[in-house]
């Protein structure tokens, strides 16, 4: 009777997603040819399901996975089965995730073309990911992304090993790199630029900047006021020594007069002969 009445509950199941799976959208031709090529037949289904499983019931949660998973098997067994997928040691960005960007790169962009990625870091309640995205159509896609130990800012060193991930798979074109205030130290701007990348990084407010001769300025003492907008051309940021010298671009822009009208006021540093920005 308990037999029966499991064969029952994931007949349910099934066809729960079953008669959804007009709705899917499926995986482009790229993906499907590459993954089929790292995945055995068996892995590949799986993935697939999975994938439509996730578009269905719009949930991670592996136990809710386990239960929707149209497996004839009971539901420890299903759970265990997404599991072991998951520990797959081909699952990798590198192994998975970049031949696929690569591919998709040499489609859609011609080479020499000017790609902007953009790394931000973002919270997912406990979860802290560092990410860089490819900027296209008003949209951002995802190119790589790393989990930080701690909660917080991401510091130098993490955030120069990420973008070298990454830089190997756009070395066909022209890259420039925006980071808003959590990524504006002058030393990044200065290692982005011995790697011969274009760059544009937000300053904050009360960052040094070397006008002439010996006479330094805060940013927000240099007088710019709303609906202004100018450019500082090589001149140096920050009184440490043995950085070079950089162009800063400032606007306040003044949106629409309505009870929601807001300031906007930015400080760019941007890196020498970055025309293309």
């Amino acid at each position: 009777m308990g037999q029966r009445f499991g064969q029952f509950v994931l007949k349910k199941d099934r066809s729960c997603v079953v008669n959804k799976t007009y709705l899917m959208i499926m995986l482009p031709p790229s993906y499907q040819t590459h993954l089929q090529s790292q995945l055995s037949r068996a892995e590949y289904l799986l993935l697939t399901l999975l994938v439509n499983l996730l578009q269905s019931i719009k949930q991670v949660k592996l136990e809710t996975l386990a239960t929707a998973l149209p497996f004839p098997i009971i539901f420890d067994s299903r759970r265990k089965k997404i599991q072991r997928f998951l520990s797959l040691t081909q699952l990798t960005t590198e192994n998975i995730w970049f031949p696929i960007v690569h591919s998709w790169l040499k489609t859609d962009f011609e080479p020499h073309q000017v790609l902007y990625l953009a790394i931000d870091r973002t919270n997912w309640g406990c979860i802290n990911l560092l990410m860089i995205s490819l900027i296209w159509d008003k949209r951002a896609f995802p190119i790589y992304w790393e989990l930080l130990p701690n909660q917080g800012d991401s510091n130098f060193e993490k955030q120069t090993a990420t973008v070298s991930r990454v830089l190997p798979l756009f070395k066909e074109h022209k890259v420039v790199v925006l980071g808003g205030r959590e990524f504006c130290s002058v030393k990044l701007g200065n290692w982005l630029r011995e790697k011969h990348v274009y760059f544009c990084l937000r300053l904050k407010h009360n960052e040094f900047v070397q006008l002439e001769g010996e006479i330094w300025l805060q940013l927000s003492d240099l007088g710019l006021s709303p609906g202004m907008t100018f450019y500082l051309n090589g001149v140096r940021v920050t009184k440490q020594k043995g950085f070079a010298k950089f162009n800063i671009g400032c606007k306040w822009l003044q949106l629409a007069k309505t009870k929601w009208d807001r300031l906007l006021l930015s400080y760019l540093l941007v890196g020498m002969n970055s025309r293309v920005v």
